[in-house]
């Protein structure tokens, strides 16, 4: 799953990175649960629960079955 889930990342990367920020993934665990590090511009914006949720969650779903929720991590 972890190749997956690394696969729909690469998807997301260029609008978080044209942003100033960047997303690296922690840990895809067997339960469906993936963590994710927010970098750069996201790691400190007040917008980044929703990129979280809206967007990176929303996308992971869609091209990873298997993902059940998505958690950022410090």
């Amino acid at each position: 799953m972890k190749e997956k889930v690394e696969a729909a990342l690469d998807k997301i990367r260029p609008q978080l990175q044209a942003d100033g920020g960047n997303v690296e993934l922690v840990e895809a665990s067997d339960d469906g649960i993936v963590r994710v590090r927010l970098q750069g511009a996201c790691a400190g914006c007040p917008m980044s629960q929703m990129t979280l949720k809206n967007g990176i969650e929303r996308v992971l779903k869609q091209e990873v079955p298997e993902v059940k929720a998505v958690e950022a991590v410090n």
